[in-house]
Parts: C-alpha cells; structure tokens; sequence
C-alpha cells in the first residue's frame, strides 16, 4: 500500500507514482471516498499529465465518458452495481486501456477479480485541507 498526504493542488507525486504503477497495464482503477473528496480531481490531473486536451468532468449522468483513446470514466454515484451490469458496463471493461471507477463498493471489485481483472484501488480520506491518498495494488 501506497500513501500521499497532499493538497488539491499538489498532486504531481501521486499522478507520477500512479503513472508508474499503470504503466503498460490494462487496468481498473476504483476510486473510493466521501462526496468532494477528489475523485473526478485525480481524473483530470491523470489526463492531463498524459497531455490530452479533453475536459473532464464527472459522469455522474452520463455513466461513462473517454479521454483520449483509452482513458474510460465510470460514475456510479446514481447508479446501483445491478444497473451498471444490466447496461453492459462490464464489457466495456474488457477494452484496452486504464478504466476510472468512480464510487465502486467491495461488490464491485469482488466481481472484477472474479473476472480477472486487473484491479487497483484508491482510497481518498479528506484531511482538513488536505487529502490523503491510499493505493492498493
């Protein structure tokens, strides 16, 4: 496990360690924490270090949205895991590239594994003003 204690605005370390860890891998990254704790924030960071130009925003309506041509977001904030499944949104995991999941509980990931994904898990802890990261590979 991996941890970062950093503010919004500093997250340089924690996308080039993550950076590090993704590197080469087709790959389902969970991202867990309260409301406004940085989920959609690491996103954007993430993209914009790989030098796209998209906007990123999150795709709480939209269910899933793609940067590039292999960077996939998912938001299951209003979403319950058996609606996600019944849209078929555990196929579009099988495409290459890095997959952001934003909001995905232990059932989730439980089924991911029982698939043979590849999975990494971030867990984000707001601090004060600042955010502590938790990466399990």
């Amino acid at each position: 496990m991996r941890e970062f204690l950093l503010e919004e605005k500093e997250l340089d370390p924690l996308i080039t360690c993550l950076k590090s860890i993704l590197e080469n891998r087709d790959c389902i990254v969970i991202l867990r924490g309260d409301l406004a704790s940085g989920k959609t924030t690491l996103v954007k960071e993430f993209v914009k270090s790989l030098d796209l130009k998209d906007i990123v925003n999150s795709p709480t309506f939209s269910l899933q949205v793609i940067y590039g041509e292999d960077i996939f977001h998912y938001d299951l904030y209003n979403k319950t895991l058996e609606e996600f499944i019944s849209l078929g949104m555990l196929e579009e995991f099988e495409k290459s590239g890095l997959h952001f999941v934003e909001w995905g509980d232990a059932k989730l990931e439980n089924i991911l594994n029982d698939y043979g994904f590849d999975v990494v898990i971030i867990n984000i802890f707001k601090n004060d003003d600042k955010r502590l990261y938790k990466i399990d590979e």
